[in-house]
């Protein structure tokens, strides 16, 4: 048996104490609202004319609030207690915008059930049969550090039992990905007397029941099944190699993709980020974008559960799945939930084995109804018109061949030319184009593009900015850390920031000098997350800085300035900021020297006397 008392104890850790308003202790939730001068509508229970109004047990931290609610038995009538429990959920969220832990506890046992967020099937957290601190509960909605490392660490050794096994490396992230979502759902693998072939029909049925009402359920199939799990590299495969590699990802993969938290939508991410270092090698012009920087766009374009999202060159899904967490963090019930990912989640990809993540992506996080397209985005105008999006999130390819590229556009190319010229800066121009014609409403767009987009030296690119500051405002561009998609693509990258469908004129925009944000490199494992002293992450905090800097417009020597620009200007904070001298140290000088002198050796320019 567990008292009030005794949970009260294990959640505070004897230091923090419960909020309670009432003279009991517990919350009341139409005083609150009182207080706050707000109309309090009570939720009344489906059986009788009770209204649901008190919760027993609160707990308020760093803007995440725990809601417990206790019954004796709460099995004995579990629909009732999950419907006061996810009224209580809903008033909390109104009232307080937190995120919230909720919890059903027994008093005459030591049972429990919890959900991250609104109580419903997609949050409840199975694990959680214990009460555990406040702050491990803090810690649904934050990233673990080191499981991040750990996974790409473990990834590094299965794509080494991957060669060994024989799958090549165009196969590998796919089929990892396929595998981990049959796993997710249950896969049968480790019955004496499976082959081979009975282990994929296995992952066939899988996928098969999962994408039974997707209305792109043939070419998904397609693309999971038949490209994939009945490749000849995977149909090569003998049982014992095959249960050898599925046991290693349920072992030291699976474990650290936990889609019900935050930290296990980053894991997923980064997970595909990570693998895809080992896919098209001879593609250098691959950008998968780093989960951190996924979700500072998602954040400072404000997705919330009224987002209609759209990523026109989607790639593995990261900008939607991340989109979409902060989208569903944002709800007050089950049937939001299901609304955005029904309806608020677009995405389109034209290469077929990175929509074939993309599509996996979605699916492991229970959204297998997304409007993912296959396909070239300049073919969708349509589609793109009815999803009718309020943001659109994008890292479009810097040096698209014609044939990833509208008919309209490269036909104006000089005869020569292979590549792009607005290394991704036109893609920006087509979807502006689209709102500003076609919608009676502003859209808010982030894109991550090459710096020499933001420099403009060429006279294409000018031209398209001139464009875009006609009918669309430059609301921001922040200059990003050097190496940002190491170990893909070697551009340096700056993320701007657009309102579609406004007028520039007067206004000013934010310039970030956004170029440290805590991760270092590190060998075979990419650019991983620093922590202080204390061990907490780095970037959390930096995090924190960008979006205050850029919500407040604040000017800061070194790191930001206002300044309104024009096509012809550079679009980046470095051409206008003032330099913070008091932060400079003779290490600082002295790294500077020596980058120049080895500038002048690589260019020739130092000569013996």
């Amino acid at each position: 048996m567990m008292q009030r008392n005794e949970m009260i104890n294990i959640i505070g850790n004897n230091d923090l104490n419960p909020e309670g308003n009432n003279e009991v202790g517990e919350w009341d939730y139409a005083k609150a609202y009182k207080e706050e001068n707000r109309p309090f509508t009570p939720i009344q229970s489906s059986k009788g004319k009770r209204k649901y109004q008190t919760v027993d047990i609160r707990f308020v931290k760093d803007g995440v609030t725990v809601l417990v609610e206790t019954k004796k038995d709460f099995s004995k009538n579990l629909k009732l207690a999950k419907e006061q429990l996810s009224a209580y959920v809903k008033y909390e969220k109104e009232l307080t915008g937190n995120k919230i832990v909720a919890i059903l506890a027994n008093t005459d046992n030591d049972r429990i059930m919890t959900w991250r967020g609104v109580v419903s099937d997609s949050n409840y957290l199975p694990m959680h049969i214990k009460l555990v601190t406040m702050h491990d509960y803090i810690n649904l909605f934050t990233p673990n550090i080191n499981n991040k490392e750990e996974v790409m660490k473990n990834t590094y050794t299965l794509n080494e039992k991957l060669h060994k096994y024989g799958i090549s490396e165009k196969l590998r992230s796919q089929f990892v990905g396929t595998c981990l979502l049959a796993l997710k759902n249950g896969l049968n693998y480790k019955s004496e007397g499976l082959d081979s072939f009975q282990i994929r029909a296995g992952i066939t049925s899988v996928l098969t029941k999962l994408l039974e009402k997707d209305i792109n359920k043939a070419s998904k199939l397609t693309i999971l099944n038949t490209d994939v799990i009945d490749s000849k590299d995977v149909r090569d495969l003998n049982a014992s190699d095959f249960r050898d590699i599925l046991n290693f990802i349920e072992n030291n993969i699976l474990p650290y993709i936990n889609d019900k938290t935050t930290a296990g939508q980053d894991l997923l991410n980064l997970f595909f980020v990570t693998f895809n270092k080992y896919v098209g090698k001879a593609d250098k012009n691959q950008a998968f974008t780093p989960d951190h920087i996924t979700d500072f766009m998602a954040k400072i374009t404000r997705v919330d559960k009224k987002s209609v999202v759209l990523d026109p060159c989607c790639g593995s899904g990261s900008f939607l799945v991340r989109a979409m967490t902060q989208a569903l963090d944002d709800c007050v019930s089950a049937e939001e939930q299901k609304e955005i990912k029904k309806k608020h989640i677009y995405g389109i990809e034209y290469d077929e084995n990175v929509y074939g993540l993309a599509t996996t992506n979605m699916l492991i996080h229970s959204d297998g109804n997304s409007h993912i397209y296959k396909g070239n985005c300049f073919d969708f105008k349509d589609e793109i018109i009815r999803a009718n999006p309020d943001v659109i999130l994008m890292n479009p390819p810097y040096n698209a061949q014609k044939k990833h590229m509208c008919k309209e556009y490269t036909k104006t190319w000089k005869q020569n030319q292979k590549e792009d010229p607005s290394k991704g800066l036109y893609f920006v121009k087509y979807l502006a184009d689209i709102v500003n014609k076609n919608f009676n409403k502003t859209v808010t767009l982030a894109v991550l593009l090459p710096v020499a987009c933001a420099i403009g030296n060429s006279k294409e690119i000018k031209n398209i900015k001139e464009e875009l500051l006609q009918e669309n405002i430059l609301e921001a561009v922040f200059t990003l850390p050097n190496e940002i998609f190491y170990p893909g693509a070697s551009a340096s990258a700056c993320c701007m920031v657009f309102t579609l469908g406004k007028k520039y004129g007067d206004t000013k925009t934010f310039f970030g000098y956004y170029k440290d944000d805590g991760f270092k490199k590190k060998k075979n494992l990419g650019r991983i997350e620093q922590v202080d002293e204390n061990g907490d992450s780095k970037w959390t905090k930096i995090e924190e800085k960008w979006i205050e800097l850029y919500r407040d417009k604040k000017e800061v020597d070194g790191l930001s300035v206002l300044k309104q620009v024009t096509g012809e200007d550079e679009w980046l904070c470095e051409a206008y900021m003032k330099t913070d001298y008091s932060t400079l140290t003779e290490v600082d000088f002295q790294k500077t020297i020596n980058d120049y002198l080895a500038y002048l050796v690589k260019e020739g320019n130092i000569y013996e006397s």
